[in-house]
């Protein structure tokens, strides 16, 4: 036990050593250690600013239409809520629904499928993806490198003129790291500052009966790779990480979500296809107990939810919404641009 505090105190030492104090980033308390590589890029605020200004700025996409923003709105968790799939340039229409991108710190890998492992390198998919962005690394850069303004602004964060990839994608992590939401109703339970109603109180005892081995406290989610018994889209041809491993056995593995601000990140699942709450919590009352369906951890699942706790849970869930993360005026475009 000695041994394990000691080893998180030094991890803690080790992180803070490469968070300069001006940075947004921290670590709530009671919370485990992040897993995402600091020592490999510091964060400050200078970074941290000018990777929100990459967020919100248009000029990574080929014709300067799409930003990261255009499908990552802050008021909805940083995912969006007027379609079910992720529209990208020329109105083109993806395959799934944009996830979320809150407490990524935490995670191992990202992506509906698990396909990216590292967040600093996590940017290169929607620039480079032809229907989100659909540029190039090398248009990019050329764009970047042709303003004034950027050059300028990465000689202040880096000490060079010239910005080259490595600079651009760790800027970007540098932003999407910080997305930290830790501050809701059930924050302030945890820490002995508010007190859950009656129904919230039954709900969180059904979900912790339930649900907590795959949304996994105090971030909501594993992080991993999970089958949840949805059906296969003919149309969207949606397989999971299969399309990453090229493994049958991978097939409708996808990654599970955060239930951080669930309330407001609608639509749910990897392509957007229930709009409501209620439809996800009927989901999971009535999956087919099938193993090649469904992972092991939905075993648990044997009777459907009644009316009276599909309503508890959800009153449950909505106590993980998180208005000043939702409206945190730091993770807003910026208003001092150019």
């Amino acid at each position: 036990m000695i041994e394990k505090f000691l080893v998180s105190i030094f991890l803690s030492l080790l992180v803070w050593r490469s968070v300069d104090e001006t940075s947004p980033f921290y670590i709530p308390e009671g919370w485990p250690e992040p897993s995402y590589y600091f020592e490999g890029n510091p964060l400050s605020r200078a970074k941290f600013e000018l990777g929100r200004s990459l967020f919100y700025d248009p000029i990574l996409s080929r014709d300067s239409t799409i930003s990261c923003a255009s499908c990552h709105v802050q008021f909805s968790g940083f995912t969006h809520v007027d379609h079910p799939q992720a529209h990208g340039i020329d109105g083109l229409v993806g395959t799934r629904n944009a996830p979320a991108l809150i407490n990524l710190a935490w995670l191992d890998q990202f992506n509906w499928d698990g396909g990216v492992a590292n967040l600093n390198g996590h940017s290169i998919n929607p620039i480079t993806n032809p229907k989100e962005m659909d540029n190039s690394m090398e248009d990019v850069l050329k764009k970047l490198n042709n303003s004034p303004y950027y050059k300028r602004r990465f000689q202040e964060v880096w000490g060079d003129s010239v910005i080259y990839t490595p600079y651009l994608l760790k800027t970007m992590a540098a932003f999407t790291v910080s997305l930290i939401s830790a501050n809701s109703k059930y924050d302030q339970v945890q820490l002995g500052k508010e007190q859950f109603t009656e129904q919230e109180t039954r709900g969180y005892k059904l979900f912790q009966k339930f649900c907590n081995s795959c949304h996994t406290e105090p971030l909501f989610t594993s992080g991993q790779l999970k089958r949840n018994g949805l059906s296969y889209d003919s149309e969207l041809k949606d397989s999971g990480h299969k399309m990453i491993s090229g493994k049958n056995k991978d097939s409708l593995l996808f990654k599970v979500p955060t239930l951080r601000n669930i309330e407001f990140s609608y639509p749910y699942m990897h392509d957007g296809r229930m709009k409501k709450l209620k439809e996800v919590l009927q989901h999971y009352s009535n999956i087919p107990m099938i193993k090649s369906k469904v992972s092991k951890e939905l075993k648990v699942l044997k009777k459907p939810f009644s009316d009276h706790e599909q309503k508890d849970l959800l009153a449950f869930l909505k106590t993980l919404s998180d208005k000043s993360f939702l409206y945190n005026k730091e993770f807003m475009f910026p208003k001092n641009e150019r």
